[in-house]
């Protein structure tokens, strides 16, 4: 089994002798190179959806792999706070993460749990809930695959709220030197440009094309700086 680039870079991440939960684990692919390369010690795998948990069930039973035990619920629900030192959330919207996060009361308590998380859609949600709820970003990769380009954050809880720019939210601290960096920045510059040209002719929708064409500047400033 080859891991994609996106899981690859997820499965990189992931420090030496973990314990790890993957929330939405789907084919269970990641929990499977987890334990096969030793990496992770013990790995939860859970699904909110029956089919895909059996799926995973199914995957790893034919791995030949142990150590890795499935569970059926909401995000971290079933889980509790002695059994991850590590939580991979991949493959989500932004918001469903920022919702499982805010529930997990536990990601609060010391010693601190290492996030990584992967938001498929509205990452600019997840930032801001992570420095309004307490956490810091300590890194960003972007990855691009099938067409497609992510960023993968890894977070942990500081305690320490932070008021960010509203730029900020949208490319976090992706590194825009990089070409993939580079590729997940003009995404976001594309996405926050054709929000605020459609909002450009509205009166009454001033305030917001005014957020909009203010975080595209600043992120249009940061790659024109980058081509220099």
């Amino acid at each position: 089994m080859t891991l994609t680039k996106r899981l690859s870079l997820i499965a990189s991440l992931v420090p030496e002798n973990s314990n790890v939960c993957d929330v939405g684990t789907d084919h269970a692919y990641l929990p499977i190179m987890l334990k096969k390369s030793r990496k992770a010690r013990r790995v939860i795998a859970t699904d909110i959806r029956p089919l895909p948990l059996e799926n995973a069930k199914k995957n790893i039973a034919l791995s030949g792999v142990g150590g890795i035990e499935t569970r059926l619920c909401d995000g971290l629900s079933s889980v509790e706070k002695s059994e991850a030192d590590t939580v991979v959330i991949a493959g989500i919207g932004g918001e469903v993460i920022s919702g499982i996060i805010k529930r997990t009361g536990w990601l609060k308590l010391s010693p601190p749990v290492l996030l990584i998380l992967q938001p498929t859609t509205s990452p600019e949600i997840l930032r801001r809930c992570l420095y309004e709820n307490g956490f810091e970003i300590s890194d960003e990769t972007a990855v691009e695959e099938n067409g497609k380009v992510y960023s993968v954050i890894r977070s942990i809880y500081t305690g320490k709220t932070t008021c960010c720019p509203d730029w900020f939210y949208y490319i976090g601290k992706t590194d825009v030197l990089s070409p993939d960096g580079r590729l997940y920045a003009e995404k976001q510059y594309n996405r926050l440009f054709s929000c605020a040209s459609a909002l450009q002719n509205l009166p009454e929708k001033k305030a917001e094309y005014e957020y909009y064409a203010d975080a595209a500047t600043q992120i249009g400033n940061l790659l024109n700086k980058s081509e220099n």
